[in-house]
């Protein structure tokens, strides 16, 4: 398929309006677990251009693809050794751009993943400083040992993988890696650094891409005096300032790119921030910076009335008053899945520090019990004002692979930690779309290789095939739910709450109510009105199970379903 950037623009462009990114609802592509065209076990632009159908009638307005560069993939991709290509695995530049052209035919969005905190080992630069190069070292952070032989790391800070945030050169001196070692991090006081990432981002704007989700956006700048942190360690980067994350110079980087941006039509930034709460969030949307940043105080939310609702009232009043819209996810590529999050005990926040990980699988999960939740959790996201991101494998029900063996695990975290924290792997194995056995037609039949991740033996029911047409099915509740978004939510209107008892929610926009049972006793829904769409089938007789949702609109103002 051929067409020039300029018509695909046009064809997307009757699709949505201006700043369509304001109420769209995008599918998170993890690229390498989407769908192989090949053979070779690893997800790639062949399966993906064959997908496009699929989330066109999905009903989504844009995809987020995960790293596509070419990469080591010492973390799945986010070690990038090159900004302007396509891994090799994946795909060739010249199928990239035919992918773009032809989401935009469908209608489709097409937002990429930039990774801007560090590069790969492999990068040309950072090649060039393991090779002394004059001035190649200054774009990286290297600094001189502590101690009387300089064989300690220059400050205590500590990998988000685990282990010393700092490696040593032969030389002796050492570079500073908040990842892993294969991901040196960059000097963003250096202008060299600033102008390449910004050519960056115009090469691909000028391909058609539509935005960047910023991959650790918080970080890039640090601290100049390279304080020591303390008790301040990487996992509670969330909750208390540390002298590599959200430092305030991070916000000149992103005023410059907002000013690329702006010289396109309908560009949009969306960044990955983990901060202390939407007060420093609201930083990063200025009118001058960025456009959105990923709510994560909703995916942090326990399955309780209060507590969700305390974040959505946070996180309207911020959208409020920096005029960009809230930004709602309930799962992506760096966390439990959805089902099993809310298959277990919930605790006041989600799970992350190794210990609390520990706990929290030591407990039996409920997949049942955590499938009702999730799709009730689905028809809160979708009612709320704003953006949405659904990531791959939510419309199909799916679960936390946990019991993975330890020899297949390949996230950094699981080595970096002692084989302690078995990371972020679960999440990740490649999606079943058909046929009743692995590989789930995630693979043509005849592959030789097995999937990348391997993939359990119990998701026939959970295939796209099997749900496609089943009234119950997770797949058609999500097919339904951004179907009647468009008709119902898709506008101004604002969050009305409505009084309800302790563990419910309930709110109007405009004509249509969201109703959400949080608790484990049934409730009375209001009399008069019409089921638009239920999380359960058995919504009857005006109660709404516990663990369930509904939309109720005036008679006549929906079709009932």
């Amino acid at each position: 398929m051929t067409q020039s950037v300029e018509s695909t623009a046009t064809t997307v462009a009757s699709r949505h309006p201006e700043a369509w990114w304001k109420t769209a609802v995008v599918y998170q592509v993890y690229i390498r677990s989407f769908a192989d065209g090949n053979g070779d076990g690893i997800g790639d632009l062949t399966g993906l251009r064959s997908k496009l159908p699929y989330l066109a009638d999905l009903g989504v307005d844009a995809v987020w693809i995960n790293p596509w560069y070419p990469s080591p993939m010492a973390d799945a991709g986010y070690d990038v050794a090159d900004f302007r290509d396509i891994e090799p695995s994946y795909g060739t530049l010249a199928e990239g751009e035919a992918f773009i052209a032809e989401a935009h035919e469908l209608g489709i969005r097409v937002i990429l993943d930039i990774v801007p905190n560090h590069t790969s080992s492999e990068h040309r630069w950072f090649e060039a400083a393991l090779r002394d190069e004059p001035g190649a070292r200054d774009r990286y952070i290297f600094r001189p040992g502590r101690g009387p032989a300089g064989d300690e790391p220059p400050n205590d800070w500590q990998s988000a993988f685990g282990g010393p945030a700092w490696s040593r050169l032969d030389t002796g001196e050492w570079y500073l890696h908040l990842f892993a070692p294969a991901q040196p991090d960059l000097n963003w006081e250096h202008p060299e650094v600033r102008a390449e990432f910004e050519d960056i981002l115009r090469f691909w704007f000028d391909k058609g891409v539509d935005g960047f989700r910023i991959d650790v956006a918080h970080g890039l700048a640090k601290d100049p005096a390279l304080p020591d942190a303390g008790e301040r360690l990487p996992g509670s980067q969330h909750t208390d300032p540390h002298p590599a994350w959200d430092q305030d110079a991070v916000h000149e980087v992103y005023r410059g790119w907002r000013a690329v941006a702006n010289t396109y039509a309908d560009r949009v930034f969306v960044a990955e921030a983990w901060v202390p709460g939407n007060d420093r969030l609201a930083r990063y949307l200025r009118p001058d910076e960025l456009h959105t940043a990923f709510q994560f105080d909703f995916l942090r939310a326990p399955w309780r009335s209060v507590s969700i609702r305390a974040v959505i009232d946070d996180a309207l009043e911020q959208a409020a008053t920096v005029g960009a819209p809230a930004t709602w996810v309930l799962s992506n590529h760096d966390v439990p899945r959805t089902v099993t999050r809310y298959s277990r005990s919930q605790p006041d926040h989600l799970v992350e520090t190794d210990w609390e990980r520990a706990r929290w699988a030591l407990e039996e999960p409920n997949h049942e019990l955590g499938r009702r939740r999730a799709r009730a959790a689905a028809l809160l996201q979708l009612a709320l004002p704003g953006t949405a991101y659904i990531y791959q494998g939510e419309e199909l029900g799916l679960e936390e692979v946990e019991d993975l063996p330890d020899e297949v695990r390949q996230d950094p975290t699981w080595f970096q930690t002692g084989f302690t924290d078995r990371g972020r792997d679960g999440c990740r194995v490649p999606i079943p779309w058909s046929n009743d056995a692995v590989p789930y037609g995630f693979s043509p039949f005849d592959a030789e290789e097995d999937t990348w991740l391997p993939q359990p033996g119990h998701w026939a029911p959970h295939t796209a095939e099997a749900q496609a047409g089943h009234p119950e099915s997770f797949l058609t509740l999500y097919r339904e739910a951004l179907e009647l978004r468009r008709e119902f939510f898709d506008t101004p209107h604002a969050v009305e709450w409505l009084d309800t008892p302790r563990d419910v929610l309930a709110f109007t926009r405009g004509t249509v109510q969201c109703w959400v049972n949080t608790g484990a006793e049934p409730i009375t829904l209001p009399e008069g009105l019409t089921v638009v769409l239920g999380s359960v089938a058995d919504i009857t007789g005006g109660v709404l199970p516990s663990d369930a949702a509904v939309w109720l609109s005036e008679p006549g103002a929906g079709e009932s379903r």
